[in-house]
């Protein structure tokens, strides 16, 4: 009866011992997997800007879910489905001149569990007649081929004014 008890108290001494190494172990393994997802976004999102800056815009949609599911929230109200967010993107970006040259920055990542994540940002247009840029919130989603936009809140934000 003796050694059970000691058995006992040494298996729940070892565990207690043992459990926050384990659970650093496991902290570092998360760590290390959303420093993967948040490096895979950002190529996305680089592919993104670059396909942009091409004047590329059905390569900067591959970034997107390719779904009648997919939403886009703007100024001009929803648009749904893969090809009503690209049927947007070309009416309201129709040559190289209203596109400009794309930068993203100020990017913070939220992970909303292993398979989904919030990215919040900047958003810049560079122009010849003028400047304009604003904010995001996307949803992403993993799939097998990759993290994928499922929503976009893209909001422009007028620059601070000036005086004189």
């Amino acid at each position: 009866m003796r050694s059970k008890r000691r058995w006992l108290l040494l298996t729940f001494a070892l565990t207690i011992g043992l459990f926050p190494f384990l659970q650093r172990q496991a902290h570092a393994k998360r760590a290390d997997e959303r420093r993967a997802d948040r490096e895979a976004i950002s190529a996305v999102l680089g592919a993104q800007q670059t396909a942009w800056n091409r004047g590329d815009v059905d390569t900067f949609l591959v970034g997107y879910w390719r779904s009648p599911e997919l939403t886009f929230s703007g100024s001009s109200g929803v648009a749904r489905g893969w090809h009503g967010v690209l049927a947007r993107y070309k009416k309201n970006y129709p040559d190289r001149a209203t596109m400009g040259q794309l930068d993203f920055s100020e990017l913070e990542f939220r992970f909303l569990g292993p398979e989904a994540a919030l990215v919040l940002g900047r958003w810049h247009l560079k122009r010849g007649k003028d400047d304009v840029g604003g904010v995001f919130s996307l949803v992403w989603q993993r799939f097998p081929d990759g993290w994928k936009i499922i929503h976009d809140h893209t909001s422009a934000v007028a620059p601070p004014k000036t005086n004189p």
